[in-house]
């Protein structure tokens, strides 16, 4: 499988989400369904576990990733993710990262990479 980052750094192949929906398997979505709810004290079900990538355009979209400000941002500034952005690192981005460091992780190196 190909590697796939998400704009916002998330390593897609890596993500329980896209594993389950790329496997078809219902019991991990419900598995990872309650395990995020805990974890980020908000309400999912199965059926919102389901994502190709948020680079998909018609594609399954985790039900986050349906009205994500950082996904909508890179889609008009037609961005591969937030790494090339000229305003890396935006404080929705950064408000992101207190959740997912590994996210800033991924994209701090992809910026390292480039000379823009």
């Amino acid at each position: 499988m190909e590697k796939m980052v998400a704009v916002c750094g998330i390593k897609c192949n890596e993500c329980p989400a896209f594993l389950a929906t790329q496997e078809n398997d219902d019991l991990k979505r419900k598995e990872v369904a309650e395990q995020w709810s805990k974890e980020y004290q908000a309400e999912f079900k199965a059926e919102d576990i389901n994502c190709d990538g948020c680079h998909s355009v018609t594609g399954r979209l985790f039900s986050n990733c349906k009205v994500c400000e950082i996904r909508k941002c890179c889609q008009e500034k037609d961005l591969k993710n937030c790494a090339y952005c000229t305003e890396y690192s935006c404080p929705k981005l950064s408000q992101f990262f207190l959740m997912v460091p590994q996210g800033k992780a991924v994209l701090d190196k992809i910026k390292e990479g480039l000379s823009l």
